[in-house]
């Protein structure tokens, strides 16, 4: 089974939390505050390799978590940073956010990756804190939380040419002819059910790698019959061979057909160089009807081969042709544009009130609130301070809260009263 997509949860580690403590040497006196800051949470890194060439792995697992960072220590010690989770993909894997639809990344290198979680920076030991006004604070911070999301990985394999046709034109019986793929073949409709790739060696120094892909028929890039599924990796080709069974009623109706499906599929489709070959000439009525094909086709404008897959006639002067038109074109792979993630003020929140209670949303707000020690009463002075100093505090009471109401910041729970939240 072939798989080209999957979903899968990924979870960045939280970071460890700060230490309060303090010197207590014999021969140091005043020593202070000592207590460490916590380390970093480990990311969660997507990375090509070669050695991958299917996406079947997340099938039975589909959730990456990475390892938390430890609290920090007496003595200014710093916790440790927690190792990152590397999730390997095959070349050609585009990464896109689950909720927005955004592409995050097209990884079509060897080693290409990216972040697609970050960890949560350690919370600060009281030593961070200590000021000349304040010079034994007893106040730390929790490790702010990591960073976690759907994604969906869609996979486009990477191929310098593709065969494309309407189903039993011959497309995997030219692959098996000309590499050492084995593709399923059968004398019906649809019998290829997966795409499948073929390294074509015409000698020493001129290789090329050659994608069959699943027949199409009309309908197919609203979803009809099996090669809508496939059409994405027709994208990474540089090259199109377009196979016409020369047992067809007429041969030109089923290219345009798959040309207009190409098209309406993506626009950069058609604009794709094509090699129009006519197959199965080893047919006798085949071979008389290729001389009026060819003229016909001459007529747009098209040099036209025929060839037959299962004998092997002109398939070396095909390779020859692709070879020689792989060599005058680009060599860069076509990819997906990665879209910038928005710029988000992590200041800016916003107050609502429902049935529950107060909630006040905002990334600045909710993180200072997650890495809030809730256990300490100077940290919990810091938030009010906070509060007050972004305006969220007057924002509550223009908006109405009274003494006793539930605030609700991020995953915190408060409750509101006149001098402070407890």
């Amino acid at each position: 089974m072939f798989f080209d997509e999957a979903k899968i949860h990924v979870k960045a580690g939280k970071g460890g939390d700060g230490c309060v403590a303090f010197r207590r040497e014999k021969f140091v006196p005043f020593g202070g505050p000592s207590g460490g800051n916590g380390g970093k949470g480990g990311d969660v890194i997507i990375r090509a390799v070669r050695s991958r060439n299917t996406l079947l792995a997340f099938e039975h697992e589909n959730v990456f978590v990475a390892e938390n960072g430890t609290r920090g220590r007496g003595k200014n010690l710093y916790g440790r940073a927690g190792a990152s989770v590397i999730i390997p993909v095959p070349l050609g894997t585009v990464v896109r956010d689950a909720q927005s639809g955004a592409v995050l990344a097209d990884l079509i290198a060897d080693g290409q990756q990216v972040c697609v979680a970050r960890g949560g920076r350690g919370g600060r030991g009281n030593a961070a804190f200590a000021t000349p006004t304040n010079q034994a604070p007893r106040i730390s911070e929790k490790g702010e939380p990591g960073e976690e999301r759907w994604l969906v990985l869609e996979l486009k394999l990477i191929a310098d040419v593709g065969i494309v046709g309407l189903p039993n034109a011959g497309k995997s019986t030219l692959l098996a002819a000309v590499s050492a793929a084995r593709p399923k073949i059968a004398p019906y409709p649809f019998t290829t059910l997966q795409p499948n790739l073929g390294v074509v060696s015409l000698d020493w120094n001129r290789s090329f790698v050659m994608a069959d892909l699943p027949g199409l028929i009309r309908g197919a890039s609203q979803g009809a019959g099996l090669g809508h599924r496939f059409l994405r990796h027709v994208e990474r080709t540089r090259l199109l061979v377009h196979l016409l069974d020369g047992l067809s009623g007429d041969p030109l109706s089923d290219m345009d057909a798959v040309n207009q499906e190409l098209a309406l599929f993506s626009p950069k489709l058609s604009e794709k160089p094509q090699i129009v070959v006519l197959n199965k000439i080893d047919v006798t009525n085949v071979r008389e009807v290729w001389p009026l094909v060819k003229e016909m086709l001459v007529e747009r404008g098209i040099e036209p081969l025929c060839i037959s897959a299962a004998t092997g006639e002109g398939v070396r002067t095909l390779m020859e042709r692709i070879a020689h038109e792989l060599e005058r074109l680009p060599t860069t792979v076509w990819s997906e544009p990665v879209e910038p993630e928005p710029q988000v003020d992590e200041k800016a929140f916003t107050v609502t009130q429902d049935e529950d209670g107060w909630h006040v949303r905002g990334i600045a707000i909710e993180r200072a609130a997650a890495m809030t020690n809730w256990d300490q009463d100077e940290s919990v002075a810091r938030f009010q301070r906070i509060l007050e100093a972004m305006g969220i505090a007057m924002a509550l009471r223009e908006a109405g809260v009274q003494e006793g109401d539930t605030v609700f910041i991020g995953q915190v729970e408060l409750t509101w009263g006149w001098q402070q939240l407890s």
